[in-house]
């Protein structure tokens, strides 16, 4: 659901944005418009929710590890589903914290933003989320939408980037979640910007069903998370975004206005502050391919990197 959106104030996004000091202190204070409630923050129980995919659930996590450390009451709630769902019950309260990503959020609020590279993007997103939100200090760590084909494919079609398979539009079935149909990140950008309508389109529930449809040639192409680790598993080639569909994606903490004390807001940036491209694919195997629990994972990241 698209949501109605009121603006944060742009008082010293650019600033924001290079820095990446997150909106705290007087920050909190200004920023909003509209009707938003403008009252303090206060400390309570906080329900952090997640995308239906495990690198979200994980994130989810670590940031509940991170809280809890902190003594702040905290859990994490079962995964609630696509970007429509789960930013739905963070504006209705059923939770307080989600996971998020720079530019994919940003072209789900704003279907006309032009925003390119990581600082721009996230300037452009502190002025577009709802007054009612914040977006904490972004991490280091990336994790775009990519595409990518079974290395079969590649080499038969001679395959380096998106534009390339765009010639074989009409031989192609591309695989992906059911809201990648609709996305501007997803059939309508590729159209727009690659004119790349495939053959036909086959929407799964999550990414080993992406993968396994990749490798069982039930799809040519795929869209899957570039830290996935069935990517590295499968040999799966990753296209070029040669024409820069898909930006920046860096992992931020989207919280609800009312629930981001100072410890919230400081405990979740020294998250942001560790976390990595490197080191969450890492995480993300030991989940995915190892089997280990999304929570046990968690805890071993920060207690390596000091934050519990």
């Amino acid at each position: 659901m698209r949501r109605t959106t009121s603006f944060v104030a742009a008082l010293g996004v650019s600033v924001l944005a290079l820095s990446g000091c997150g909106l705290s202190g007087d920050a909190l204070e200004s920023g909003g418009g509209g009707n938003c409630d403008d009252a303090k923050p206060k400390d309570g129980p906080i329900k952090i929710g997640s995308a239906d995919f495990p690198e979200s659930s994980l994130i989810a996590e670590v940031y509940a590890g991170a809280l809890k450390a902190k003594g702040v009451q905290v859990s994490t709630t079962d995964p609630i589903g696509a970007r429509e769902a789960y930013l739905k019950a963070l504006s209705d309260g059923s939770v307080q914290i989600v996971p998020e990503y720079t530019n994919s959020l940003l072209t789900f609020l704003d279907k006309d933003a032009k925003a390119k590279g990581p600082d721009e993007i996230y300037a452009a997103l502190l002025t577009t989320i709802p007054c009612d939100e914040l977006a904490l200090q972004k991490s280091a760590a990336e994790d775009s939408n990519a595409m990518v084909v079974p290395k079969s494919v590649a080499d038969k079609w001679q395959l380096k980037t998106i534009s390339d398979l765009a010639k074989h539009a009409n031989e192609v079935t591309i695989a992906a979640p059911a809201e990648f149909r609709t996305r501007e990140q997803g059939l309508l950008g590729l159209k727009s910007t690659y004119n790349l309508t495939p053959k036909s389109f086959r929407p799964l529930g999550n990414p080993q069903a992406i993968s396994t449809a990749l490798k069982n040639g039930q799809a040519q192409a795929a869209n899957i998370f570039s830290t996935d680790p069935s990517i590295t598993t499968n040999g799966f080639v990753v296209l070029k975004d040669d024409k820069a569909l898909f930006g920046s994606d860096n992992v931020i903490p989207l919280i609800a206005k009312k629930a981001a004390t100072p410890k919230v807001q400081v405990a979740l940036n020294a998250v942001s502050a560790k976390l990595t491209t490197t080191n969450l694919a890492q995480m993300l195997k030991e989940v995915v391919v190892d089997k280990k629990s999304a929570k046990t994972v968690a805890a071993a990241f920060l207690k390596a990197n000091g934050l519990a």
